[in-house]
């Protein structure tokens, strides 16, 4: 498990880079991949090129000012200032999103079995993960999350433990260390052989101990005997034979020192013993003059240590303070990182709100709708080159409480009609009034691509296959699309017509609402 890599935590923020390639359940496409990161798009942006980032690998990419797209440059599709990336050059690819957030996910932890879609997994378990691997913070070792509690309590060597007898916190790698210094450590008294006796106190017991040996008041002389204190005074009685004779040979070596001294030899220690008299006399002058200074440094001593306690004591204030301040930091700096957290969701929810707006603008609710798609020959480029293969129409509906429906169009074909024919299909999508309609969907469709002198329109049209999953009631956001692979040539888009003009061209839907 040391070989791993700690798993990294989730966000809904959109300010991280792409999720890994190992979370898809299925066969990966390039169309999925952001340009910048690699991996799995995370809140896609578009760019004016064509190519899609996340919305973190592409505000990082633009943090530092406007740059060149490498993908472009990497296709040969560099062309200014398109492929320039540069800050509000991007959009949110809310269709791309539905996309990526839709396919089926595995948790790429080892030894987890969930699975379900990216959207599940970033809102529910990315970071939530009970196999995902963290890192000790004091040991730094690698462990799944669901392990943690254990190694903290049990396992870590780095944990702080507090000591059963001083209740003083120490690292567990101190142990033997500290108890060798702990006040509290209890000790056994090896005369009494009383157990349990604070070391802090054990001094003061051998001083008292009837049962503690010490050396005998002979020593001196040479009795090498250790006797308990309360049996001192039997042993002087027994061995007082002993110790006289002892005492006896001490003072005769002395005596024998002192006779072989010759008498000049006395003389000369006379001398040298008036000497040291002398001597003595000036350092006892001395000591007297010393013990004078000493007696003013332990007054001003004292005075400074007054001064000490007084700047203790304050200091003790200031630490206090100190701490009150910290505590009050720390609180400010949460609730300033909550109220980010909720400026970010916020800003996410205006996004999407916008997006709806638009949405809602472009709507019509008689059946009837006329998409403007401009920019064709860009887009067309993407479609070629598998960057944007299809594109969502806005939505519209039948009646402001009737069916909810979208155009997908292939600006490059699709299906059998891929490379050769623009292809054009019709999506029901699920809507808030479906519980009130009739299913399934069964009103005529019909399809055109407007001619823009108005002569010769491209027109495809078709009714429901009524036992077709596309036309059931949604049970997601839409059903799989339906309608004409085969719409139009590309071969008749290619040549001179008024089909383009402006670059733009327009599409036409009609549902017929007979019997609505």
């Amino acid at each position: 498990m040391a070989a791993q890599e700690p798993s990294p935590p989730s966000s809904l923020e959109g300010n991280k880079p792409g999720f890994p390639k190992k979370i898809l359940a299925n066969n990966l496409e390039d169309k999925h991949l952001c340009n910048s990161c690699q991996k799995i798009l995370r809140r896609p942006l578009q760019a004016q090129c064509g190519h899609r980032f996340c919305s973190f690998c592409f505000n990082k990419t633009v943090s530092s000012g406007p740059q060149k797209c490498s993908a472009c440059i990497k296709e040969d599709l560099f062309e200014e200032p398109t492929s320039i990336l540069k800050q509000g050059g991007a959009f949110p690819d809310n269709a791309a999103r539905r996309e990526v957030e839709a396919l089926a996910a595995v948790c790429p932890n080892e030894g987890c079995t969930w699975t379900g879609t990216i959207k599940e997994f970033e809102a529910s378990h990315e970071g939530n993960c009970d196999f995902m691997i963290i890192l000790c913070p004091s040991c730094k070792e690698l462990m799944r999350a669901n392990e943690q509690e254990r190694h903290n309590e049990r396992e870590c060597p780095e944990r702080t433990l507090n000591c059963k007898y001083c209740k003083e916190p120490f690292l567990l790698k101190n142990i033997k260390a500290h108890d060798e210094i702990c006040p509290k450590y209890p000790m056994i008294c090896e005369g009494c052989a009383k157990k349990k006796i604070p070391r802090e106190k054990y001094v003061d017991h051998i001083k008292f101990c009837s049962k503690f040996k010490a050396p005998c008041r002979f020593h001196v002389v040479g009795c090498d005997t250790s006797v308990e204190k309360e049996k001192i005074h039997d042993h002087e009685r027994q061995c007082s034979y002993e110790h006289l004779n002892l005492l006896l040979h001490f003072i005769m070596g002395i005596k024998v020192s002192l006779e072989s001294l010759q008498p000049q030899s006395l003389e000369v220690a006379s001398q040298k013993l008036q000497d040291e008299k002398t001597k003595v006399a000036e350092l006892s002058r001395r000591c007297q003059e010393l013990e004078l200074k000493v007696n003013t440094f332990e007054n001003i001593v004292c005075v400074l240590n007054r001064e000490m306690e007084r700047s203790c004591t304050t200091m003790e204030a200031y630490n206090r303070q100190h701490r009150l301040d910290q505590d009050k930091i720390e609180i400010l700096n949460n609730k300033v990182r909550q109220l980010e957290r909720t400026v970010s969701l916020r800003d996410l929810s205006i996004v999407e709100m916008e997006g709806k707006m638009r949405e809602m603008s472009a709507a019509t609710y008689d059946g009837i709708f006329v998409w403007k798609i401009s920019d064709f020959t860009k887009k067309r480029q993407d479609a070629v080159a598998g960057r944007a293969p299809a594109m969502f129409s806005p939505a519209f509906y039948t009646s402001k409480y009737g069916y909810k429906m979208c155009l997908r169009i292939y600006l490059n074909g699709d299906g059998t009609g891929r490379g050769s024919h623009l292809s054009l299909f019709f999506v029901v999508m699920r809507g808030h009034s479906d519980a009130l309609l009739k299913w399934p969907f069964n009103q005529k469709v019909t399809l055109m691509l407007l001619d823009q002198n108005n002569r010769e329109h491209i027109i495809d049209a078709f009714r429901p296959d009524i036992s077709s999953s596309s036309f059931q009631r949604p049970v997601s956001d839409m059903n799989i699309a339906s309608g004409c692979p085969l719409f139009c040539p590309l071969s008749k888009l290619d040549s001179k017509n008024s089909y383009i003009r402006d670059d733009t061209i327009f599409i036409k839907a009609i549902v017929d609402l007979t019997g609505l």
